[in-house]
């Protein structure tokens, strides 16, 4: 599937999932139960001990079910061990340009993050295809209304402080689709095994996201 199809996947589940635990153990599960929910964008963080194995074993178990993507790269390395563990697109938290330039070579999404408007648009000019802006919390959604007017183009998505009280907000002021951790990926979930859980809150985070466009697609 082409990077292009991959952007529209992102832009119709609207939700990118961010999965971070300390343990890897139970992290495929977690990605099944994402899907299970209707979120069926994740990405999980190269925080997590052992990243990759997690990433090509849930690659291997759900298949093309979940786009699968890592998070927190920090160089073309990391990024080059991503894609050839089947991840299909990078996040990062800061603009590196040696990264977009790998993703741009092997046809893959990438979403670096970017905090000033001139981060933006550096970004967004080195061939980034969301920018992920981040810690979203602190501009909140205002910052995203703001920056609608100069850079209508570009694409961005809010990571840090998304909830289920916050997500329609950020919507509303612009965001193409929303970065959720640990609001959706609850780590006391997670360490007890209740997949369920998880499921559920993915159901209503892809539900909020659904009521909010009415049906319009991304």
């Amino acid at each position: 599937m082409s990077r292009e199809r991959h952007l529209q996947r992102v832009l119709d589940c609207g939700i990118v999932a961010v999965v971070r635990y300390s343990d890897p153990g139970p992290l495929v599960e977690v990605v099944r139960a994402l899907a299970d929910g209707g979120v069926t964008v994740a990405e999980v963080t190269f925080t997590v001990p052992n990243a990759v194995d997690v990433i090509r074993e849930a690659k291997r178990q759900l298949g093309d079910r979940v786009l699968l993507g890592a998070g927190t790269v920090l160089d073309p390395e990391t990024c080059r061990a991503a894609f050839l563990a089947g991840a299909e697109f990078v996040v990062s938290p800061a603009v590196n340009v040696d990264v977009i330039r790998m993703c741009r070579r092997y046809d893959k999404l990438v979403m670096p993050g970017a905090f000033t408007p001139t981060e933006v648009l550096t970004a967004w000019e080195a061939g980034a295809d969301i920018v992920k802006v981040f810690p979203a919390d602190v501009v909140g959604p205002a910052f995203f209304r703001a920056l609608r007017g100069p850079l209508p183009q570009v694409k961005l998505m809010p990571t840090g402080g998304v909830d289920l009280t916050t997500a329609v907000e950020f919507l509303k002021a612009g965001a193409v689709c929303l970065g959720v951790g640990s609001q959706l990926v609850e780590p006391a979930a997670v360490a007890a095994g209740d997949f369920a859980r998880i499921t559920a809150l993915a159901r209503e985070y892809a539900g909020v996201v659904k009521a909010f466009r009415g049906g319009r697609p991304a």
